[in-house]
């Protein structure tokens, strides 16, 4: 039973969501952060990112950028860029790119769900890259970047969902990549309990995206807790901010790799080796994308291949029988020595939306060889969570990503 809760949102004043709105904080590297803060000082990203007001070689991680973060936060709300709902409410948010629909419900979810497993994982996270977002949302008193969570279609939401948006939104913007964002609030007391119950009656979310953020708000939540003498249960951090999709509207784009060299081997004598994991395809001058599961483009030497496996190396496991699994054991491990993708400097990792031509280009200039995957699917991804395993890193990338500064969730 998912304990998913409608919440009070401070959120854009109407006129400024499309302003404020911004990408997730860990899709920019510094500069870019920078760059986009110039431009708009009033990017959600200023907040996300507070190291963005203060010279370029302060430390992003000193105490004064987190207590930025906070006043700023609240000056915001003081300017009346952000305002509080009256009431506790759902939303739905809706994103649609390259004509794709996904609409979600942004909600609270339960830390104690994310402890006893009814929110499952299919990634490790790191104790390092938790303590930026713990120390973001403590100084904050606010959870900023919602947890992209996933769960079976269902019925009775699909059917609030239907009535909701048949209204006029609350929001309404294209963003600046293209990707068009509608909200509604679902605020009628006989909808909210259909929500709360069809909720109720779900067995199993899915953290489909954010793991890091989640483990943070979790962790901070569990401090709070500790710290309570008073600790009731009811207190707003113990849950945490996220927007729940169904599974059927989902999807994941490849993930794919590029490295660096061969392991001392020739490319003929690379090819060779191949031979005993994949049957290899003619050279071809054009992009190849693998179309099916247990096929993998691979680019080498100006040429791109259509490698497909051979039968007997097929698992049915749910974590050794994804494609990118078996990549790792049978060619990153065993022929080129790359034995932790996580922290070998030989490999990188580039993200489905940037094309196949990114591929190429990293493939020419600071790699030699890259490898183009097939998508992991949302039922593998749900198949590894359910049996408490856990995918190799960079196995899913998902799009349209959810934008930071619609939703804000104070503790």
């Amino acid at each position: 039973m998912a304990d998913i809760r409608p919440f009070q949102a401070i959120r854009p004043a109407e006129g400024q969501e499309k302003i404020i709105s911004a990408l997730p904080y860990d899709v920019y590297n510094r500069a870019e952060a920078r760059e986009v803060v110039l431009k708009n000082p009033h990017s959600f990203l200023a907040i996300d990112r507070a190291e963005t007001q203060f010279p370029e070689d302060m430390d992003m991680y000193a105490d004064c950028v987190y207590e930025k973060a906070s006043s700023m936060l609240k000056e915001w709300q003081k300017e009346g860029l952000f305002i509080k709902e009256d009431t506790p409410c759902y939303y739905i948010y809706e994103l649609t790119m390259g004509g794709r629909v996904q609409t979600g419900i942004a909600a609270c979810a339960s830390i104690d769900d994310y402890q006893n497993n009814v929110i499952r994982k299919h990634e490790n996270t790191r104790a390092e890259k938790e303590q930026d977002r713990i120390r973001h949302v403590d100084a904050c008193n606010a959870q900023t970047g919602p947890i992209f969570l996933a769960y079976r279609e269902n019925q009775t939401i699909a059917g609030v969902i239907a009535k909701i948006k048949a209204l006029t939104p609350l929001y309404d913007f294209i963003s600046e990549d293209g990707v068009g964002h509608r909200v509604w609030v679902i605020g009628a007391v006989e909808d909210i309990a259909l929500m709360k119950e069809a909720f109720d009656s779900i067995d199993a979310i899915y953290i489909a995206d954010g793991h890091h953020r989640c483990a943070s708000a979790v962790k901070v939540g569990l401090k709070r807790r500790a710290a309570n003498t008073g600790h009731t249960g009811e207190e707003e951090y113990n849950y945490f901010l996220s927007v729940l999709f169904p599974d059927n509207e989902l999807k994941i784009m490849d993930y794919n790799r590029v490295v660096k060299d061969l392991n001392g081997m020739t490319a003929e004598e690379f090819k060779d080796k191949l031979l005993e994991i994949y049957e290899i395809s003619e050279p071809k001058n054009v992009p190849v994308r693998p179309e099916k599961k247990g096929e993998m483009a691979m680019y080498l030497e100006g040429k791109w291949y259509l490698l497909t496996l051979k039968k007997d190396l097929y698992s049915s496991d749910p974590v050794d029988g994804l494609d990118v699994s078996i990549l790792q054991k049978y060619v990153l491990a065993g022929l080129l020595d790359i034995q932790d993708p996580k922290t070998d400097q030989r490999i990188d990792f580039v993200g489905g939306i940037r094309g196949l031509q990114e591929l190429e280009r990293r493939a020419s200039s600071d790699c030699v060889l890259a490898f183009a995957m097939y998508p992991t699917s949302i039922g593998e991804l749900f198949a590894v969570s359910d049996a408490g395993l856990l995918m190799p890193p960079k196995s899913t990338w998902f799009e349209p990503k959810l934008r930071s500064g619609l939703f804000i969730h104070e503790l």
